[in-house]
């Protein structure tokens, strides 16, 4: 379409026309499902025969009684089985939580164990792992400062030296 807007005419007139298509869908879908609905009792629904005797008609309630007697009996059945089976799942449940009650577990003690007796109680003790890091350190020696009172001359000459990028790089070069 180009870029021209249409005209209100035009766009009222194509509502108008989508409105009456779907209109008669709706009417022939409608019409449809009385069809369906039709066929299916006919195909599932047998006709109702109605006796004309009175004694027929008693015949045909003493039949449905019978039925409804039964299916009545079969639903007390169903129901009486349900609430065993609830209870019964009730009592287990029970149960369940007194089992939960009486076996409680037990405190955790603290132990102080090794590296090394932890990897060996993980592992087994068929391996064997050493954890010992403070061996494989390398022991380094303090050594102690000693500074003469006549390097350290006047404190604020030391002091004015040091202060400052400069003064800190002299520091870095002296101990280097």
């Amino acid at each position: 379409m180009s870029e021209k807007k249409m005209t209100s005419s035009r766009r009222q007139h194509l509502k108008s026309l989508v409105l009456s298509i779907a209109l008669e869908l709706l009417e022939t879908e409608a019409k449809q499902l009385v069809v369906d609905k039709e066929t299916y009792m006919n195909e599932h629904c047998s006709s109702l025969d109605l006796p004309v005797s009175v004694q027929d008609l008693q015949e045909l309630c003493k039949k449905l009684h019978q039925q409804i007697d039964k299916i009545d009996e079969e639903r007390y059945d169903m129901e009486a089985k349900v609430a065993k089976t609830n209870k019964e799942t009730d009592d287990l449940k029970i149960k369940v939580v007194d089992l939960k009650g009486k076996f409680k577990k037990p405190v955790l003690k603290k132990v102080r164990m090794s590296a090394d007796a932890m990897l060996q109680a993980l592992l087994g003790s068929k391996h064997k792992v050493s954890m010992d890091l403070r061996a494989n350190l390398k022991q380094v020696k303090k050594e102690a400062k000693e500074e003469s009172v006549e390097q350290v001359g006047d404190w604020r000459k030391n002091i004015e030296d040091k202060a400052g990028m400069d003064g800190r790089k002299k520091m870095f070069e002296s101990e280097a």
